[in-house]
């Protein structure tokens, strides 16, 4: 039985919402969130994309038992590996041992704002390797130097580290990137209910999968809603790494319909559905799935995952 988490969508809500979420999932049951690490938000009708390091550190001071990690950060273009390792120690050492950093290779909607170009994916899986290698480097405190091919580190020590180095979970979206996860990372992290992603996937560690639904009053309450504020989920093939800004992904949901989003997400007021779509991920092998909540009805949403949902995987 998978143990069950909560996302934290910083495309859909602000920096004092997202802590307000964090402590309403704890206290409902969820055991785990990852909060989403963007510079936009997929589509400008979403509205906001706070700062996720700010956030942390609210979140890391009004929860108590919650394990909140980034799902996910990528440290190769908007951040150098040197700034994710010490963001990521600081926040370490605030929530003490409940916090994870989950890395992946990007898009360019988010990393394209530095400037320069946009690699394709196996560079980028590449400079991923080398930028996990530096952040564990500076992790242990030491003084650090690094000239590699992708990054420099010159004459670098963390002095804010925390007493037990986190968990690094690696974001897999094929094949190519979960056959070489257990060697850069301590467990998996993925949004399909693939199994044949989790075979490629040769470790032992946790694994972590994102399921995206939307419950409302009604199915066809939660459908519009789904189709209004996440488009981007119907979003075809690899567009979703390679648009660069939120107005291209807008131009692609002018020729997204509601009946594509709903094929492509639970969109449900019965628990039965919402059941399902978890378990999905549960028998492809998944053992922590955490659930995205479409929209601005999280009030709702807890209310009934509380009372209907979470019951059936206690």
């Amino acid at each position: 039985m998978p143990e069950l988490g909560y996302a934290l969508s910083s495309e859909e809500h602000g920096p004092d919402d997202l802590v307000d979420y964090a402590v309403r999932a704890e206290s409902v049951g969820f055991e785990h969130a990852l909060l989403s690490d963007h510079y936009h938000p997929w589509v400008r009708r979403q509205g906001e994309s706070p700062f996720v390091w700010s956030t942390l550190g609210g979140i890391a001071r009004e929860t108590e038992s919650l394990q909140v990690g980034t799902g996910v950060t990528c440290p190769i273009k908007r951040l150098h590996p040197a700034l994710v390792a010490q963001a990521s120690a600081t926040a370490a050492s605030m929530f003490d041992d409940r916090f994870f950093l989950g890395v992946g290779t990007g898009e360019n909607l988010n990393e394209h704002v530095v400037g320069g170009r946009w690699p394709p994916h196996p560079e980028r899986l590449a400079m991923l390797e080398e930028a996990v290698g530096i952040i564990r480097d500076l992790w242990t405190g030491e003084e650090r130097s690094h000239h590699g091919e992708y990054f420099d580190v010159e004459n670098a020590t963390l002095f804010t580290v925390p007493d037990e180095t986190p968990p690094l979970y690696v974001a897999a979206g094929g094949e190519t990137t979960a056959a070489v996860v257990d060697d850069l990372g301590d467990g998996l992290i993925g949004t399909a209910p693939d199994e044949s992603l989790l075979d490629a996937y040769d470790g032992d560690g946790p694994r972590y999968g994102q399921v995206t639904v939307c419950w409302a009053e009604t199915d066809a309450e939660a459908r519009r809603q789904a189709h209004e504020h996440w488009p981007n989920v119907a979003t075809p093939g690899s567009l979703g790494q390679e648009l660069r800004t939120p107005a291209h992904f807008e131009q692609v949901a002018e020729l997204i319909s509601e009946d594509d989003v709903a094929g492509s997400m639970t969109c449900s007021a019965d628990a039965d559905d919402h059941v399902d779509a978890i378990q999905l991920f549960a028998d492809a092998g998944y053992d922590h799935v955490y659930v995205h909540q479409v929209g601005p009805n999280q009030d709702g949403f807890f209310d009934f995952y509380e009372e209907e949902v979470l019951p059936s995987f206690s």
